[in-house]
């Protein structure tokens, strides 16, 4: 290796430590705020590899070339640079940070260390899908986050035609509906789907598909819904393209514990109640709720016998938004029926 100049070792000094930073954000955001064991994992790994390509450097001569009270960089700054909106505007600026500080470091090791810079070069390719992976989960865990009244949807439960009630529960403000319909074609099933989910979206709701994760990819949806008989999240984030959320369904701890250490945009948690659809899914009860807000800062939906009576009840407990079915569904007028326990989760607020 060739011997390099103090110019030199003070920008790759300075790059360096930008990168590690900016890794360091990143472990942080999906160790603390995601919660995901494995993406923490690759990031950490990233930092690791980082550390033992700048190990083959100088290292005494790259800090005697540091010089931070005479770099006219530091007093150079920018509005934005010292405000940050959320949390996920603090990853979005260290995922761009980080390919840009590997950027300086690979070209400027091709002049005395080419062989580092091959190496900084797949870092960076590998920081580009770190990038992706994080923002995606993060984008789908932010927008679930949000959502306060999510409306289960099976025709033979409805009063009215099922577009119908679909209509009426957006109209009066439901951020989400999941589609549970078993008996229809794929095909029939899959223009409803694309039917509701348009609907959804031009309402500035979600649409969540239940079980079947090849028509969730085909109708647009948000999300597939899952539960604990079907393909695990892991199998079906294999199919899906990253934006597409999973939903979760979980009626005990073990099963939360699994959940919370896969990729999920959401926990379905319950019954909390006794439930007229599902009458052989055991009560779990508000408790459930609390034990798993202690465990994970995944959104938790609370599901199972919700009505307008005790939805507020799963909201204090710590759900951050409840599932409701034959309370709006099965009304004669599932826009006022909805918009009742909505009322009621705003006076929570």
């Amino acid at each position: 290796m060739a011997c390099m100049n103090k110019q030199i070792l003070r920008l790759i000094d300075a790059n360096f430590n930008r990168a590690r930073e900016g890794l360091r954000c990143m472990e942080d955001f999906a160790r603390f705020l995601l919660n995901d064991a494995h993406l923490s994992s690759l990031v950490k790994q990233s930092r690791h590899d980082l550390s033992q390509i700048i190990a083959q450097l100088p290292q005494n001569e790259l800090l005697a070339a540091r010089d931070t009270p005479g770099d006219v960089g530091t007093t150079i700054t920018t509005e934005s640079e010292h405000k940050r909106s959320d949390p996920l505007a603090v990853l979005q600026a260290a995922v761009k940070r980080l390919p840009e500080a590997l950027r300086c470091l690979e070209e400027y090791t091709k002049i005395d260390a080419p062989e580092l810079s091959a190496r900084l070069e797949a870092l960076r390719y590998k920081a580009y899908h770190l990038e992706k992976q994080l923002i995606a989960k993060a984008d789908r865990t932010n927008r679930f986050a949000h959502v306060r009244l999510y409306v289960l949807l099976t025709e033979s439960l409805c009063k009215l035609p099922i577009l119908t009630v679909a209509q009426q529960a957006l109209a009066a403000g439901v951020g989400c509906i999941q589609l549970r319909q078993k008996d229809r074609s794929d095909a029939e099933l899959l223009e409803l789907a694309r039917k509701i989910a348009q609907m959804c979206h031009e309402a500035d709701a979600l649409f969540v598909m239940n079980d079947r994760v090849d028509l969730a990819i085909l109708a647009n949806a948000d999300a597939v819904h899952l539960g604990q008989d079907d393909l695990s999240p892991s199998q079906a984030r294999t199919l899906l393209p990253p934006h597409l959320a999973i939903g979760l369904s979980s009626h005990n701890l073990p099963q939360v514990q699994a959940a919370i250490t896969q990729d999920i945009g959401y926990l379905a948690l319950g019954a909390i109640f006794p439930s007229p659809t599902k009458p052989d899914v055991p009560t779990a009860g508000i408790k459930f709720i609390q034990q798993v807000k202690k465990l994970t800062n995944t959104p938790i939906i609370a599901i199972g016998g919700i009505t307008r009576q005790n939805a507020s009840q799963a909201i204090a407990a710590g759900a951050t938004g409840i599932a409701v079915c034959q309370a709006i569904i099965a009304s004669d007028n599932p826009k006022k029926a909805a918009r009742e326990i909505k009322d009621e989760l705003v006076n929570m607020e």
